[in-house]
């Protein structure tokens, strides 16, 4: 059985039982102020909970300084509410006289440090009404491995909660404790119990995200345990994203001026048009930019809610149908438009604020996509690339409090893995940026989320009603090449302050010809043990948005964080000079 806690759901309580059901979860750890501010009798909220399908996995959690009147009362409750067991925390030791109570089993919940006192009680009372409940967050949170309990007796374990660490309390895959670990070994212990979940309330997404979170945490461990494989429902296996495919934009034909001047500032071509809407394809390299001005449908809406935005992104997959049945297995909102005659239906789901993203793969005509839906522009100015080879990631820009939602979203759907956050320091106050990636790197994106709505990302979103596309990256594989042809073709670039170059010369040991060669070309500069990246930024377009170009030598895995305070920097000073 999957669990939750009630009280981290809002609302009435017969009115959240039938949410967390329709979620998906089978069962509930009911909690004590639930109860309490019930208002009838215990058998009516008994059959409140079998009616809208739910088990009462756990009472509680009963205070460690409880009275045993106090507990013997609450074992009571339990009986009566026909619960699997009561829940009681235990601090530093077991408090003495415990009480015992027939038909009801009582589970120890221990800190990490009254841990070892209290699985030696459990084992020497060999009671079967008497056990343990663990809590992921106490048992890995001080650095602990899941194999120090593969000795357990699982039979003497009433109650496990997932929770991720290791500073704070939050869902399964936030944090870097190894929950799939723990879940492996507990199972193999012959634990066969209810699953729980917890988190803090943080809207109206965390239901949500807290099902998510706990259905990919243990079906990705029972990939490599099949004693956890009827712990969770069947779903379609985490999708191998294998590159972009496509970024869309939706603009007015303002905007759509303003964004093909940098286009073709960048040396893109328009190569083919919609044979019956008012959509472009630019292209250069593998990259595929879309230019929608049509009037209607999903493009319209982003451009009402958003102002010239990327509304949508495509993402290559092995299977474009079983990508979205995951999703939508997992809670994710399928997305669906009409589909006008000789276009294909693509499938889709929702994604970042509002956007959507689409999936294209090679078993259907769906990467045929450019050829049955658009037709070459007749006549084109001879443009030669500027060696732009394809997307290497891209920035999507959040309210910090949005930020774990869509970083769950992603890690839930795709093999994907997440990278430690990085605080960013914006002059105007602190910018939060976690990337992610596919294990080769063909899809890289990067969260960020704005705390304080002064910064350079806080403004991009203030006023938006949810999170977007900030800045796309390019990849060369040479660019002072790349950026001496830019130069040519009128591409306006984001200075950098001078004294950047010195700096970097002297942090990197790096000799005169390349500070000088990275000054004359406003370049940003970093390194790793694996190799070398530089940067090269564009001017802001559609209030904030940015286009990057970048290469990676050797094996570099990051994204050039020691430069974004000097990159953020510049684009304040070019925002003011803007303005004024």
């Amino acid at each position: 059985m999957l669990s939750i806690p009630t009280h981290i759901v809002p609302g009435e309580l017969a009115e959240k039982l039938n949410t967390i059901a329709a979620v998906g979860f089978t069962a509930i750890d009911l909690s004590l102020s639930d109860v309490t501010q019930f208002d009838d009798d215990l058998v009516v909220l008994a059959d409140i909970v079998a009616q809208a399908g739910l088990t009462i996995a756990s009472l509680g959690a009963v205070q460690p300084d409880a009275s045993v009147t106090l507990i013997k009362a609450k074992m009571e409750m339990a009986k009566s509410l026909g619960a699997e067991a009561l829940v009681l925390d235990v601090i530093d030791k077991v408090p003495h006289d415990l009480p015992k109570f027939d038909g009801i089993r009582l589970a120890l919940r221990p800190t990490r440090d009254a841990e070892s006192a209290v699985i030696e009680y459990v084992t020497e009372q060999n009671d079967h009404n008497i056990g343990l409940a663990l809590n992921a967050f106490e048992v890995l949170g001080d650095g602990s491995r899941p194999a120090r309990l593969r000795d357990l007796n699982g039979a003497s374990v009433f109650h496990v909660a997932l929770l991720d660490g290791p500073n704070t309390p939050m869902l399964p895959g936030q944090g870097t404790l190894n929950l799939g670990g723990l879940a492996r070994v507990l199972a193999r212990s012959g634990y066969a119990g209810t699953w729980s979940v917890g988190a803090t309330p943080d809207g109206p997404g965390t239901l949500r995200n807290a099902y998510r979170s706990l259905v990919t945490v243990l079906s990705d461990a029972a990939q490599t345990e099949p004693l956890l494989q009827g712990a969770v429902p069947d779903l379609p296996p985490k999708v191998p994203a294998k590159g972009f495919e496509f970024i869309e934009f939706a603009v007015d034909d303002a905007g759509a001026v303003e964004l093909e001047g940098v286009l073709a500032a960048m040396a893109f071509r328009r190569e083919r048009d919609h044979r019956s809407k008012r959509v472009a394809l630019w292209r250069q390299g593998a990259v595929n930019i879309v230019i929608n001005r049509e009037g209607a449908g999903h493009a319209a809406q982003a451009l009402t809610d958003h102002g010239p935005c990327v509304c949508d992104m495509g993402l290559r997959v092995r299977d474009a149908a079983e990508t979205v049945a995951r999703a939508k297995s997992l809670g994710t909102q399928d997305f669906t438009q009409m589909v006008g005659l000789g276009e294909l239906d693509i499938p889709a789901v929702r994604g970042v604020g509002g956007s959507v993203i689409h999936f294209i793969d090679e078993r259907s005509d769906l990467h045929h996509v450019w050829d049955i839906e658009f037709e070459p522009v007749r006549s084109t100015k001879a443009t030669p690339p500027a060696g732009l080879r394809r997307i290497d990631h891209v920035a999507q820009t959040m309210r910090y409090d949005e930020m774990q939602s869509w970083l769950l979203y992603y890690l839930t759907t795709f093999e994907m893995t997440k990278s430690a956050i990085v605080n960013v320091a914006d002059p105007s106050g602190i910018v939060r940026s976690q990337a992610i990636e596919t294990p080769e790197g063909e899809v890289r994106l990067n969260l960020n989320g704005a705390a304080d709505a002064d910064t350079l990302a806080g403004s991009f979103v203030s006023g938006r009603p949810g999170a977007g596309v900030q800045h796309i990256a390019l990849q060369t594989d040479d660019i002072f090449e790349t950026s001496t042809l830019l130069k040519s073709s009128g591409f306006q670039r984001l200075p950098i302050p001078q004294n950047y170059y010195a700096d970097t010369q002297a942090e990197f040991g790096l000799i005169e010809a390349t500070t000088q060669a990275l000054r004359a070309h406003d370049l940003l500069y970093d390194e790793d043990a694996g190799g070398a990246y530089y940067q090269l930024y564009g001017q802001s377009i559609f209030d904030g948005f940015f286009f990057e170009i970048v290469q990676r030598k050797g094996r570099y895995l990051g994204y050039g964080a020691r430069n974004a305070s000097v990159r953020l920097a510049s684009q304040s000073r070019s925002r003011l000079k803007t303005a004024s």
